[in-house]
């Protein structure tokens, strides 16, 4: 029967994983003494944070976390409020803000990145270095197949 729920399904699955993966984040970025950021808020700190050498604008954020204009938009606004980034005009077009840490920002990254580096080394404990590689091959394929298709 074609209108069936399908448990093995890949959408499915990426879904539960997503979710039991935002769970985990929360819980070592407690740990870690991170509270009041969000899971999006985390990602984005630690984008700024990499990329802190580079002028970053809003819709570079939108190509990274492939994430609408509107919600990025509502993001910033929470996170600038929250005292974690600034937005500044910038001289070449007023229209463009540059986005970047406060010392707020700064010192959550710290806090955030061990709380990654712990989750990720749960996950590479799970599987093997080739078993690694294919998720990841497996996954980039889905990913740049779905952005095409859009």
């Amino acid at each position: 029967m074609e209108d069936e729920f399908k448990i093995d399904s890949i959408g499915h699955e990426i879904k539960a994983l997503n979710h039991i993966m935002q769970r985990q984040m929360v819980k070592s970025a407690m740990d870690f003494g991170v509270d009041k950021v969000t899971i999006m808020h985390g990602w984005i700190i630690s984008y700024l944070s990499c990329n802190s050498d580079k002028d970053i604008f809003q819709r570079d954020i939108e190509s990274t976390f492939a994430i609408s204009r509107s919600t990025v938009t509502n993001i910033l606004k929470t996170m600038e409020k929250n005292g974690y980034i600034t937005r500044e005009s910038v001289d070449s077009d007023a229209r463009l803000k540059k986005l970047s840490l406060t010392q707020k920002g700064m010192d959550t990254d710290a806090l955030i990145k061990k709380a990654i580096d712990s989750n990720e080394q749960k996950l590479d404990s799970l599987l093997t270095e080739e078993e690694r590689s294919e998720f990841m091959r497996l996954a980039r394929k889905l990913r740049s197949g779905l952005e095409q298709m859009q």
